[in-house]
């Protein structure tokens, strides 16, 4: 008998649709003291480029209403530690793996993605927020022609499944939909992080190296929802949705509003067995309802 959460995602067969999100649950390690990952639909790693990378300097982590600031700047091992000593960790999970790509040159991006060819895993989740600074420093999901390159010179070496991460500070993030779809992207990641800002009043500075810094948890919970439906309405591919999601009610949302999966992020901080309770509670509601999560899937798009 099926699951009554159990998702197809591109033809990755999940047992629920509750993947956790790059950047908040490590390499998965991290969590077992919690609760076993093999429960969770998936497990995004974190952030990876080609070349190791520190991060950084100063504070990273900014508290805010129903949210925080990140500014971490995508520490990382680099695409080569993280196949030597972490994909089989990952593996041994018993859940899916999506492993989290970024990149400052599309070089960068075609070498990581060859080397990962030779690992096994469900799919690249393809970040392309990250900077271009071979163009300035503009994020190449900033722009649709430089995000439909990046994923079309991926999508020429890559034998894997791609997701590609949006970026909600973009002005046309339908067309930049739309553009990365026709380069054969497999789905969608949405959103990533809200650009914002913080001020230490006690100190009277910006706490902040580099100024401005990713906003994420509950406060962006409408933001994430209105662009997915904007873009759910606009493209054929699946989409994995995030953005403030906090419990079971959040997930059926998102799925209703244009989502296949979903991702929880900041939650894990603020509740490290929130992954196992959203599933529990997810199971119990769909239980008491009879229905299956595949009957909300799309259901206001």
């Amino acid at each position: 008998m099926t699951s009554r959460t159990e998702i197809d995602l591109a033809g990755i067969k999940l047992k629920n649709p509750i993947i956790m999100a790059s950047g908040t649950y490590g390499f998965g390690e991290e969590f077992k003291d919690f609760y076993d990952p093999k429960i969770l639909g998936g497990i995004s790693s974190k952030g990876i480029t080609r070349h190791p990378k520190k991060g950084n300097d100063g504070i990273r982590i900014w508290e805010t209403p129903s949210g925080i600031l990140n500014s971490i700047g995508l520490e990382n091992p680099g695409v080569e530690e993280f196949v030597k000593t972490k994909i089989h960790d990952m593996n041994k999970l018993g859940t899916e793996v999506f492993v989290n790509l970024g990149g400052n040159t599309i070089e960068e991006y075609i070498e990581s993605a060859e080397i990962l060819n030779d690992y096994d895993f469900a799919a690249i989740e393809l970040n392309i927020s990250c900077p271009n600074v071979k163009e300035g420093g503009m994020a190449f999901g900033m722009d649709k022609d430089s995000a439909a390159k990046v994923v079309r010179e991926v999508m020429k070496v890559t034998n894997k499944k791609v997701f590609v991460k949006l970026s909600p500070n973009a002005g046309d993030i339908v067309g930049i939909a739309k553009a990365v779809e026709a380069e054969g992207a497999t789905g969608l990641s949405l959103i990533n992080t809200i650009l914002g800002m913080a001020i230490d009043l006690d100190r009277e500075e910006i706490p902040f190296d580099n100024t401005y810094a990713g906003l994420s948890g509950p406060a962006v919970k409408p933001i994430a929802l209105r662009i997915l439906h904007q873009v759910a309405k606009n493209v054929d591919i699946p989409i994995i949705g995030m953005g403030g999601i906090s419990n079971y009610r959040d997930v059926l949302e998102f799925l209703m509003a244009g989502a296949t999966a979903v991702e929880v992020g900041t939650y894990n901080f603020m509740n490290p067995n929130g992954g196992a309770e959203i599933i529990t509670d997810l199971e119990r509601y769909l239980e008491e309802k009879n229905k299956n999560v595949n009957d909300f899937i799309k259901k206001l798009v």
